[in-house]
């Protein structure tokens, strides 16, 4: 059974490792940026980043002063036990929260949306988010934090089937000049397109495809693989650079997840993460022993499954579930 403090503990150590070591991947697209950033003002900003990535590993400290809202991502295994149940999680996850806020320490941004009021500690009412989800055949907890701006970097909007691929890359190339001209984004980041689904869960979506896959990741299906490189390159080309000075340097990379969705519509949502990629994940196992690393694995064969069991070739369903 996989212990309540075993689950506190990994969420503590994910909060302080996303808050101040930047993931490899992420940390690797920044780096072959700069070698080919033109834009003076960008390159500057790439390299500054850089330095202070490295300072604040040396230092142990948080590589940015605005820390975001810490959220969790959670994947638990089928078969695993959890001493305290799903409620246990969820306590643990609130108690590492607080603690990493005040040892990191984390920039305490929660606040009550009417009274202003707040416990210093980044929890309170649905804070922090948590998401679930669940795979087949294994025993073991996953716990990912994502540091993430709650006020910009994103948007959406209701497209229609007639707009085709032509609209997708007109609203999302629209949302990148938007965030640029205005300062709506801490750019380079990895932007995240959650296509389909019901409006929230396209939402939902494109945020975990900005903050929970890695640079270079490509979506199974090839033609979205393919979209995913076009829409990146179109980023890049728009005349913007680093933090919105002149350059070539908007988008480390461009991810796409996709859910089944009305017949009539196309709900489409953009998402950025930031210069300060800020993730983390740690897997606990029944003994208590904790992995940490920085890819989250969140979108797995089964989460992308297209069908269930009940399909009418029964073959085939058999292969997909």
């Amino acid at each position: 059974m996989i212990a309540y403090r075993s689950i506190e503990q990994a969420a503590y150590d994910v909060m302080c490792k996303a808050a101040i070591d930047i993931p490899d991947d992420y940390l690797g697209g920044i780096k072959g940026m700069v070698q080919r950033e033109e834009g003076t003002l960008s390159c500057f900003v790439l390299k500054s980043m850089v330095d202070n990535w490295e300072a604040a590993s040396t230092d142990r400290r948080p590589m940015c002063a605005d820390t975001g809202l810490p959220r969790y991502y959670v994947k638990v295994g089928n078969e695993a036990r959890i001493g305290g149940g799903f409620v246990g999680v969820e306590r643990a996850l609130r108690s590492a929260t607080a603690r990493a806020t005040h040892d990191v320490p984390l920039r305490p941004n929660r606040v009550h949306p009417l009274w202003r009021t707040d416990h210093n500690n980044n929890v309170g009412i649905n804070a922090p988010e948590i998401e679930w989800s669940f795979e087949p055949d294994a025993d073991w907890i996953e716990i990912t934090t994502v540091h993430k701006g709650g006020l910009f970097g994103t948007d959406y909007r209701m497209l229609f089937p007639g707009d085709g691929i032509d609209g997708i890359k007109r609203f999302y190339l629209d949302t990148l000049v938007a965030f640029g001209k205005r300062g709506l984004a801490c750019q380079p980041a990895i932007v995240g397109v959650g296509l389909g689904g019901s409006k929230d869960v396209s939402m939902v979506l494109g945020k975990q495809a900005a903050c929970l896959r890695t640079v270079g990741d490509r979506h199974p299906d090839p033609r979205i693989a393919a979209l995913e490189l076009e829409l990146k390159e179109l980023g890049n080309g728009i005349g913007m650079g680093a933090m919105g000075f002149v350059g070539s340097s908007m988008v480390v990379d461009c991810h796409i997840e996709v859910g089944h969705t009305h017949t009539g519509g196309m709900p489409m949502s953009v998402h950025t993460f930031c210069l300060s990629s800020r993730r983390a994940t740690a897997r606990v196992v029944a003994d208590g022993s904790i992995e940490l690393r920085t890819d989250p694995r969140w979108f797995t064969p089964h989460m992308r499954r297209e069908t269930v069991e009940w399909s009418s070739d029964t073959e085939s369903s058999r292969k997909s579930v």
